[in-house]
């Protein structure tokens, strides 16, 4: 597909055949016809990652944190808990916090790296073929 490029020349890199949200055509370079976002073929896998990420452990465990918290807020308020023991207790839930928050950015650089590991594999996979065509 020949694809103009901001106006500096045609571009002979084959572009993503979906379109956005908004309505414009996706840029994203690919192999075949579409991107992972757009590919009807992975639709169902697409699907899954989505769900799966929904249930993950980390976004029940930072809910379960705020409604702790919350409950704690309200006894203390109330006066049914006593402030010195709501005080510790909320500092020990502000470290279990952190420790989630930490684990949720360690795994998301974990899987930007794999996403990254696997288009820089694609590039020199193309790259070659460039070469051996040339």
């Amino acid at each position: 597909m020949l694809r103009l490029s901001g106006g500096r020349g045609p571009s002979l890199m084959p572009r993503c055949s979906g379109i956005k949200r908004d309505g414009g055509r996706c840029a994203a370079i690919v192999n075949g016809s579409y991107c992972y976002q757009h590919d009807p073929a992975r639709a169902g896998e697409r699907s899954r990652n989505a769900s799966k990420a929904g249930k993950s452990k980390p976004s029940r465990e930072l809910a379960d944190i705020k409604q702790r918290l919350s409950d704690l807020a309200a006894s203390t308020l109330s006066g049914r808990t006593n402030r010195g023991v709501a005080a510790v207790a909320s500092q020990i839930l502000n470290v279990y916090l952190r420790a989630v928050s930490v684990e949720l950015k360690a795994r998301e650089q974990l899987e930007l790296i794999e996403r990254l590991e696997a288009l820089e594999e694609m590039l020199e996979a193309r790259q070659g073929a460039g070469r051996r065509g040339a």
